[in-house]
């Protein structure tokens, strides 16, 4: 029996968790000095609401302890669970990946680390892939190769409420994301933890074209058809994640309608209120 974890920046729907049993490891994300622990103690609602003030809220966010690994290890020991496979947040962006490292060597059942190279729902994307082969009984290595094909097939493209918070980061290159801002909304894609401004667009209209663009660019020869998922971080960036969801809901290059995601406090924390994207494969 293998079981399947993945850490809170996968931004994990409730939905895909039940389904397959997955656990998740929340990120602490502190709040003007107090720690909260990502999906727990602290939701994307009350994340959001940190920024109605007249100043930003100070934010930082951490990767989980080993401790904590361990504990999700052994909810899935005692759930019956023989192999592990343990899908993450790239090491190019954070260090949750050794955390779990160092937890693979403290628990008696082999645990097979993914880097997924990506970060956000891509994480979930995925875990999603390696969850539905084991269902259909793949095993665990085969499971992980399947993880990591996703992980080399899959983009990315958004728009951030806060442009300068990426730069603030340190994990990523966001200067010329910051100096694209200066000129209109930088239209983002990112691999492997690389940012890259796909357009720099003058409306949010020309930004949602951008980004339906970039995504029915992914359609692929054979008749399998795209999976797309948007991703919205508040009441500020709902209209385009709503206009997102009219430009492709019913397009002929998509195999099902979007799934909505919600983006929480890891990534919020690095790109503000007023985000909006999606993950395409």
């Amino acid at each position: 029996m293998i079981g399947v974890v993945v850490d809170s920046n996968s931004q994990l729907p409730g939905s895909l968790s039940e389904r397959y049993g997955i656990e998740v490891v929340p990120l602490t994300v502190t709040v003007n000095g107090v720690e909260h622990f990502e999906g727990v103690d602290l939701t994307p609602q009350a994340f959001y609401a940190a920024w109605d003030g007249a100043e930003a809220p100070t934010i930082t966010t951490s990767q989980p302890s080993p401790g904590q690994f361990v504990e999700a290890y052994q909810r899935l020991i005692e759930r019956g669970c023989t192999e592990i496979l343990s899908v993450h947040v790239t090491e190019a962006m954070s260090g949750t990946l050794n955390s779990a490292r160092l937890a693979a060597q403290m628990v008696d059942v082999p645990v097979r680390l993914v880097d997924s190279g990506t970060a956000s729902f891509g994480i979930s994307c995925c875990a999603w892939a390696a969850a539905e082969a084991i269902a259909g009984g793949v095993d665990i290595e085969s499971a992980a190769v399947i993880a990591e094909q996703r992980a080399g097939a899959l983009g990315t493209t958004f728009i951030v409420g806060i442009p300068q918070l990426i730069a603030r980061s340190g994990r990523v290159d966001g200067a010329s994301v910051a100096a694209a801002a200066n000129d209109g909304i930088p239209v983002l894609a990112m691999s492997g933890g690389e940012l890259t401004v796909v357009r720099s667009v003058t409306t949010v209209e020309a930004a949602v074209a951008a980004m339906t663009g970039y995504a029915l660019g992914w359609a692929p020869s054979s008749p399998a058809g795209l999976r797309i998922a948007i991703g919205t971080s508040d009441a500020t960036s709902e209209s385009v994640s709503t206009d997102l969801d009219n430009a492709l809901r019913g397009h002929p290059a998509l195999s099902e309608a979007p799934v909505h995601y919600t983006i929480g406090p890891s990534v919020g924390a690095h790109t503000g209120p007023g985000t909006s994207g999606l993950f395409v494969f």
